[in-house]
């Protein structure tokens, strides 16, 4: 099938290439020229595992094509799918001016009937107003129509998720926009679930809510276990083996992150607020996660006390691995409080580091070698748990002037902490101190 994609950002592009890999004619279509141009010559402007190849794959086979001209990526499209950006507005609801944008130039260049599905997450009613935008706009004969098709993908898992995921969610208005997007989808062999437009807007809203309501669960509870001389992970184990909780995001560490939970659990809020509903539960996991951000820095003055002029490597930018994306990373608020506290800060992060140099300039040090931040660090502090600093030679903290680690991830075990002698701060366990050295004699 002829399949336009409208937006080549994070989702718009896994989005082009999954769809081709499955058998589709996809072009991809955006506005940035030089974006387009690098992906062209095959760049691929995120960081993402399989993506590149998968794209380059595609490419030659002649099934993926990407231009910047909306009209020529139009032109033979059944299916148009808008897949632009809903960035967090000041007052914490979604910014649509880009599918509202987006919905006016398809009905504008349209000279064929197609079907419009929205993969941009949208607050409910948002198909609504795109369906008159197109009815407003289209030329006389051409019927175009709206239905929702909400993304559930991992940064870090994209593929995984595209082609391995637990569902995939229909939202339309008739039998027949069903039934075409099922026979796009078939191919990818997830269950499909249909029901109504508005239904589907909020399905993702939802479900990224509870699972950032898990997230902050579980990190109540981290807080509690440190009080109580209890070990969290173990008690998250105990969890997860009832099948009616599941052990999926019941991690204990420095919070979520990223593009979507922190955007759209804001979105909800404002949503509820708009039928003068109080959200209170989720006006509590988003404060929870606020405060969590903060955990690592006060273990740190607490443990140091004079901060200033200390050497303290940061490991970890992105906001969780397999990712370059910085978007609402808990590293932004705990380098920011490290600065304003005087502090010589070294930041690792193996493939966010361009990123992290748009934020903070030559404030800090960078590098993308683990050794290099460890040297002569007063603290080592774990943000983000790459495999690179889960599975680390453990020794190379012995590069600092004294082991001192403050893993916001809970990386290493309790053991392994304590055989080596290392000073080992972890959230909701047990603090880990060397034992004193005893002097003959004394």
């Amino acid at each position: 099938m002829n399949l336009a994609v409208i937006g080549t950002g994070y989702v718009g592009l896994v989005t082009g290439v999954t769809l081709a890999e499955i058998g589709h004619s996809v072009v991809c279509v955006d506005i940035d020229e030089q974006k387009i141009s690098h992906l062209q010559q095959g760049q691929v402007p995120i960081f993402e595992p399989g993506l590149a190849e998968l794209m380059q794959k595609n490419v030659q086979a002649g099934r993926l094509a990407f231009t910047a001209s909306m009209e020529e990526g139009m032109q033979q499209a059944d299916v148009i799918y808008i897949a632009v950006g809903t960035p967090e507005r000041e007052d914490g609801s979604a910014d649509l001016r880009a599918v509202k944008a987006v919905a006016k130039e398809i009905a504008e260049l349209a000279v064929r009937d197609a079907l419009v599905v929205v993969k941009s997450t949208v607050p409910v009613g948002t198909n609504d107003e795109l369906q008159q935008i197109l009815d407003n706009y289209k030329l006389a004969g051409v019927t175009l129509e709206v239905a929702s098709n909400p993304e559930f993908l991992r940064e870090g898992s994209a593929l995984e998720d595209a082609f391995g995921g637990d569902r995939i969610i229909i939202g339309a208005q008739n039998e027949r926009a069903v039934q075409l997007l099922t026979a796009i989808n078939a191919a990818f062999q997830i269950p499909i679930w249909t029901t109504d437009v508005r239904s589907a807007e909020m399905i993702k809203y939802a479900s990224n809510a509870f699972l950032a309501t898990k997230i902050s669960f579980i990190n109540e509870m981290a807080t509690i276990c440190e009080r109580i001389d209890v070990d969290v992970e173990q008690v998250a184990i105990g969890m997860g083996l009832d099948t009616r909780i599941g052990p999926a995001f019941l991690k204990a560490g420095i919070g979520y992150g990223g593009s979507c939970f922190p955007k759209d659990t804001k979105a909800l809020m404002k949503i509820a607020g708009n039928v003068a509903y109080d959200f209170e539960l989720l006006n509590s996991v988003i404060h929870v996660n606020n405060r969590q951000q903060e955990k690592l820095v006060s273990i740190v003055r607490e443990r140091l006390s004079d901060m200033r002029g200390k050497k303290i490597a940061v490991l970890g930018v992105a906001f969780k691995p397999n990712t370059d994306d910085v978007r609402e990373s808990p590293a932004i608020p705990i380098v920011n409080a490290l600065l304003a506290f005087g502090v010589d800060i070294t930041l690792y992060d193996p493939v966010a580091t361009n990123q992290a140099r748009s934020i903070w300039g030559n404030t800090v040090h960078y590098t993308n070698r683990l050794q290099e931040a460890l040297v002569n660090a007063q603290v080592a502090m774990i943000v983000t748990e790459w495999d690179s600093i889960k599975y680390m030679d453990l020794s190379l903290f012995e590069l600092m002037q004294e082991p001192i680690i403050v893993d916001g991830r809970n990386c290493f075990s309790l053991s392994e902490m304590e055989a080596r002698q290392y000073e080992y701060y972890s959230i909701g366990r047990k603090v880990i101190k060397p034992a004193p050295i005893m002097i003959e004699g004394r």
